[in-house]
């Protein structure tokens, strides 16, 4: 079974409260108030759409959202509130020069093989008009580095139980992991995942590399400085001219 499908949406649902998401939101907002190029900005990897529909409806990017998502069940059961395309991250179907902006969020980017990150940031930029701003989100490296391993299992609000089990190879940086959720009829899903964290320094030779510049790394929602102890790692860019 493919992890990032139902097992993603139905495990992932039940911890992403409103607060959450609304903090969320409004650091996105922020984040594109300025959009220095006209045009539409896409969530990539939108999953159900928690972001794009309230970005799309209210705020700076009010009725400039769309998302792009290759799971049709999140598809199908997503929030109301904007318009979204089935494809695949790493072929996307936008006219060259034909987007303003783009985010990411919680590493959905980088599940490929680092050549395929390569690809998939420059087909981002292909896509992105030149002054366009691409934001990401993910985990500090460090901070998985210094707890490599972890587990837990949880009983869910329907009663259903969550487990999942997780290594950090530092060498590879790459997070390796297994989840399992059992539904309270009894059902199963169960799904493996491999998903890369670049150090800051390495990510952001890798923007730099496929056309972007860097503009800002935050450590958290707030804007705060990053650090080995941050839970985040946001980190804004802008394709270059030329």
């Amino acid at each position: 079974m493919s992890f990032f499908g139902e097992l993603y949406l139905r495990s992932t649902l039940p911890f992403l409260s409103e607060e959450t998401t609304a903090k969320e939101v409004a650091y996105l907002a922020r984040a594109f108030q300025e959009l220095p190029v006209p045009g539409p900005v896409v969530d990539l990897g939108c999953g159900h759409g928690r972001h794009a529909a309230r970005l799309n409806t209210t705020g700076p990017l009010a009725g400039r959202v769309l998302g792009l998502e290759l799971d049709a069940l999140s598809l199908r059961e997503r929030l109301p509130g904007f318009p979204a395309v089935r494809a695949d991250l790493r072929s996307l179907p936008f006219r060259t020069g034909s987007l303003a902006g783009a985010y990411a969020w919680y590493s959905s980017l980088f599940v490929f093989s680092d050549e395929e990150h390569v690809a998939l940031l420059r087909e981002v930029g292909r896509c992105l008009r030149p002054g366009g701003r691409l934001v990401l989100h993910t985990t500090p490296y460090e901070r998985l580095a210094s707890q490599p391993e972890a587990s837990f299992s949880t009983r869910l609000p329907d009663g259903g139980v969550l487990e999942e089990e997780s290594r950090f190879d530092a060498v590879r940086g790459r997070d390796l992991g297994h989840r399992r959720l059992t539904s309270p009829d009894g059902r199963v899903l169960s799904g493996r995942y491999a998903i890369r964290y670049y150090p800051l320094a390495d990510l952001t030779q890798l923007l730099e590399f496929t056309g972007f510049s860097m503009c800002w790394v935050h450590g958290g929602l707030e804007g705060e400085q990053p650090s080995s102890t941050s839970t985040d790692l946001i980190v804004g860019a802008e394709l270059r001219h030329g």
